[in-house]
């Protein structure tokens, strides 16, 4: 193994930075079951504001901040309606089900991400006792499997609008949507400004160690706070985390597009890489996909041991594919030495 080692798995292996671990330990922290915790206090607000809603919930993860949707807006027995290659239908456990006996009804991604409208007409349940009643519609922004694909707002605005005429609440999965607003040039507010509830993750580009933030109405939020208790996430001194995600919003959001041209840089570079060529029309914002060509000397399997071998973490995102993200935490030392690593075993 090399002495070095360079992740690419993910930006969920960030790590906090120097000057955010001075905020934690200084954190003032009370109780926040008892709504107690100044810290988290301060976070809530501080998230509401900043994507435009009336109130915020400190959550775990993501996927807590997802199933607490889902769960908020949707009675046992309800469908909620979302994309073949969501998160939330993939990567989530089956959670809202498992859990939350919320029946999951899948559509396409189209190329961009997007999910047509016309499929989700056609997914709508009628009046029919035989079937259960459409809720909810989740759209994920960025578009992980789709490339990292960033979702305008104007596409967003029409399936809120959607949602809207047939009575369905909307979702907006926000893991990376300030990777979003930092490639559209928008504000985050404006991407989610039409949608009822939305979650975004700190623990990823914005490089805190732990914790999501689900955001929406006051009624919403209150309905959320007793479920996220009930599925074992109430915390108590939880400001030295929420710590992390306040200095996050103040100081790691504009610098998502250092990733950006990382990811770019990365790209260019396979493009000169005998044996790949990169998938899913990647990078879009900080997420490079690369197909592993049948010409290439090495499986993909064998190209992500070989390159562990030689201090270059990746995961395989699919049959005969990589993907490769960038972070905080990989600058233009890592892109290089992937480069070069790859170079000498293709």
């Amino acid at each position: 193994m090399a002495d070095k080692i360079y992740d690419f798995r993910s930006d969920t292996v960030t790590r906090p930075t120097a000057a955010m671990r001075q905020v934690m330990a200084a954190a003032e922290v009370g109780d926040d079951v008892y709504r107690d915790d100044p810290t988290v206090n301060a976070l809530q607000v501080k998230a509401a504001q900043l994507l435009g809603k009336e109130d915020s919930l400190f959550v775990t993860s993501g996927t807590m901040g997802n199933l607490l949707a889902a769960l908020s807006h949707c009675q046992r027995g309800d469908e909620v309606i979302m994309g073949e290659k969501g998160h939330t239908f993939l990567h989530e456990a089956g959670g809202v089900s498992a859990l939350g006996g919320v029946v999951i009804h899948t559509v396409p991604n189209q190329a961009d991400g997007t999910l047509s409208l016309l499929d989700l007409e056609g997914a709508l349940r009628s009046e029919d006792i035989h079937e259960p009643h459409s809720s909810l519609v989740i759209l994920e922004n960025t578009q992980n499997a789709c490339g990292g694909m960033a979702i305008s707002v104007d596409y967003t605005n029409q399936v809120a609008t959607f949602t809207r005429e047939h009575s369905l609440a909307f979702h907006i999965d926000g893991a990376r949507l300030f990777n979003a607003a930092i490639k559209l040039g928008v504000p985050a507010a404006e991407l989610v400004s039409e949608a009822d509830s939305v979650t975004f993750c700190l623990s990823k580009g914005l490089c805190c160690p732990v914790g999501s933030v689900l955001c929406g109405t006051h009624d919403f939020i209150e309905r959320a706070r007793r479920l996220r208790k009930m599925v074992g996430g109430g915390m108590r001194q939880a400001g030295i985390l929420a710590a992390a995600g306040v200095y996050a919003l103040d100081n790691m959001v504009d610098r998502l597009a250092e990733d950006h041209l990382r990811a770019s840089q990365l790209a260019e570079g396979f493009a000169d890489i005998y044996g790949l060529r990169l998938a899913k029309g990647s990078p879009y914002t900080n997420m490079v996909f690369v197909r592993v060509q049948e010409n290439s000397k090495l499986t993909s399997g064998e190209l992500v041991a070989q390159l562990k071998e030689n201090g270059i973490l990746v995961n395989e995102s699919g049959r005969n594919e990589l993907r490769f993200v960038s972070h905080h935490d990989v600058g233009d030392e890592a892109v290089e030495n992937c480069l070069k690593v790859l170079h000498s075993l293709l």
